[in-house]
């Protein structure tokens, strides 16, 4: 009886095909090879759905380079003994036409039906995320998930804005949560969750009261203190349209390090103004008026599964929360 069921399946399929054979008038023998690849398959899908190869590795919600894509769609021309389309300009050949239309329907609801499958009994989260916001904003938001969620774990990586978007490109991490760059790494999704401001962070004993105290003084006589990335990046953006200049003295690896050697001494420290966020002690934060907000936000690959879509919520609700 499984036998019949899975010979009329099988029947049912190559009746499909020859359908659409029959309308674009290919002859079917070049879909008749054992060799044929189901990987191939679907990088094809993705070739023909993007329009070209270099689109297609920028659409496939999982890291492979143009020329691993290149080289497997090949494979699979060579398998079929046909060219599938025309690489400039891209445009399908009618074999290539026949083809995709009849695996449309399998790779296209594919994702869909995964994430469905996924959401069910997926509990995990894989989290990267620099250090400065597991303080007080992350942990926040994660106890608000887990009393939503039962069963809700997570693992946690220190990571800033480059490792993270490797990470996500090498399936390491589902979400990311940074400092937002003014572009993502190819493929990558984001969604803006607030708008921070530039600051400062002095000794508490310090005699400045505004951040263009000390800009308009000589900045020679000051130790910048940083913790790099897309901060750093925009803040010499700024000072460079300004005409001041003004590097830092030392680079650290989070706004942490640099509040503890603000306060022991060391020099200004440049740090982000974090919504419902405590001052360091012994500091005070100067806000940079004027200078240009940073973008913060959460980033991830592919579409989002249902524990990624209650977590980016959560965060925006979070930020509400602390802004309100």
């Amino acid at each position: 009886m499984g036998l019949k069921g899975c010979d009329c399946e099988e029947k049912s399929a190559r009746e499909s095909l020859d359908a659409v054979i029959d309308k674009t008038s290919v002859p079917i023998d070049f879909l008749n090879s054992e060799g044929m690849n189901v990987h191939h398959l679907e990088l094809f899908y993705y070739v023909a759905k993007h329009g070209g190869l270099s689109a297609a590795a920028r659409g496939i919600p999982y890291g492979i380079q143009q020329p691993a894509i290149s080289s497997q769609v090949l494979q699979l021309e060579q398998s079929l003994g046909r060219k599938l389309f025309e690489r400039k300009p891209f445009k399908l050949t009618v074999e290539g036409q026949a083809l995709f239309e009849f695996i449309t329907p399998f790779f296209a609801e594919l994702e869909h039906v995964s994430r469905q499958i996924r959401g069910k009994a997926e509990r995990v989260l894989r989290i990267g995320a620099p250090e400065a916001i597991h303080l007080e904003y992350l942990p926040r938001v994660l106890k608000a998930l887990g009393a939503k969620i039962a069963g809700f774990r997570f693992t946690l990586v220190s990571a800033g804005l480059e490792e993270i978007e490797a990470g996500l490109e090498a399936g390491e991490f589902d979400l990311g949560i940074a400092p937002l760059g003014s572009k993502n790494g190819s493929g990558l999704k984001r969604k803006v969750l607030v708008e921070l401001r530039m600051g400062l962070l002095v000794r508490k004993a310090s005699l400045f009261r505004h951040a263009s105290e000390i800009l308009e003084a000589d900045l020679l006589k000051f130790s910048l203190i940083s913790a790099g990335g897309e901060l750093q990046r925009l803040f010499e953006a700024e000072l460079k349209r300004r005409q001041l200049d003004w590097l830092p003295s030392l680079k650290l690896d989070s706004q942490t390090l640099v509040a503890r050697y603000v306060a022991e001494g060391f020099g200004v420290g440049l740090v982000l103004v974090e919504p419902g966020g405590k001052v360091p002690s012994g500091t005070r934060i100067l806000v940079l008026d004027k200078f240009p907000m940073v973008s913060f936000g959460v980033l991830w690959r592919g579409d989002l599964s249902v524990l990624q879509e209650a977590f980016v919520a959560e965060a925006a609700t979070t930020v509400r929360l602390l802004q309100s």
